[in-house]
């Protein structure tokens, strides 16, 4: 089930999410609008959410929480993107990744 929003998960949410991959979310976030489209097959899903509500490419994006260790990665294919700098998978950019993380933790505050 993909939830998209802009306010944190409630803990019903948060177990909805669970349901696709049980101890993985996967999410993409708009960092500049601050939306979470989390729980996603695949991270393309959720951009494609967000690029139909008015999201730039540019602010979207990928990776997710491991729900065993807690740790938020900065891992999808959607981040590939030389045109903003960006040739891996991970964020490149030491900048976005710390907002990034911030908005994951304020989504995501009833498991972080």
């Amino acid at each position: 089930m993909i939830i998209t929003k802009s306010e944190p998960f409630t803990k019903e949410e948060i177990d909805k999410l669970k349901e696709q991959f049980e101890v993985y979310i996967k999410t993409v976030i708009d960092i500049q609008k601050r939306i979470c489209s989390a729980g996603m097959d695949r991270h393309f899903e959720g951009e494609q959410i967000l690029l139909d509500q008015g999201s730039k490419q540019s602010d979207l994006w990928g990776g997710g929480i491991d729900l065993e260790t807690r740790e938020i990665d900065y891992n999808s294919f959607i981040n590939i993107r030389p045109l903003d700098n960006n040739t891996k998978n991970e964020i490149q950019s030491d900048q976005t990744k710390v907002l990034y993380k911030q908005i994951t933790v304020y989504f995501f505050a009833e498991i972080l």
